[in-house]
């Protein structure tokens, strides 16, 4: 497609293939439009609640769904663990695992990183981020609707690259899918620096 970054999930994945800014971004905005085109495989998810916490049974396990999944998404300042995430989980993109999974975070840091709302559009659909970072604090907008409000990300780098993430999905070996390939595309993509 003209003018479309179609990740190439037969990638070899030894090496990084996340596509990377050459420049460097502290306080930015970020407009980009992104779709999974399709899913291969299940994929087994956990239930999280507003809180950023797992759903758990009676015996205190993990509920857990077993659904469709693509995975991708953007490290912000060059940090996976800030990654804003593009996937198929019921608790929708936009969400920054690598903060909401790290138990020492205080529970109002895991709490705000995860998405208000699942505002996705149905896989093969295009939807449209509008990113907003500005010192340690996140805003994410997906299709108009404010998934993450003003969410703070302690000990983000302050000024690196941001990257596409992309980390292949096929086995040539096997000739299989991953459930978290990255079968997404990017287009319309503006960065604008807030500072300088």
């Amino acid at each position: 497609m003209d003018g479309t970054i179609d990740c190439n999930p037969h990638a070899d994945v030894k090496v990084d293939q996340s596509i990377w800014t050459n420049a460097s971004y502290g306080d930015f905005e970020l407009v980009v439009d992104w779709r999974i085109k399709e899913t291969h495989g299940k994929y087994d998810m956990p239930v999280v609640l507003p809180s950023g916490l797992h759903k758990k049974t009676d015996k205190g396990k993990d509920i857990i769904e077993r659904r469709a999944n693509a995975d991708s998404g953007l490290y912000l300042r060059g940090s996976s663990k800030s990654q804003v995430n593009i996937w198929c989980w019921p608790i929708g993109s936009g969400e920054v695992y690598g903060y909401r999974m790290d138990d020492k975070m205080p529970a109002e840091v895991r709490r705000g990183v995860t998405p208000s709302e699942n505002a996705d559009n149905p896989v093969g659909e295009w939807n449209s981020f509008h990113i907003t970072m500005k010192g340690d604090h996140l805003t994410v907008v997906l299709n108009g609707k404010t998934v993450l409000d003003h969410a703070q990300l302690p000990e983000i780098p302050e000024r690196v690259p941001i990257a596409l993430q992309h980390h292949g999905g096929y086995d040539p070996a096997t000739e299989k899918w991953n459930p978290g390939s990255s079968l997404v595309q990017y287009k319309n993509f503006y960065i604008r620096k807030l500072t300088y």
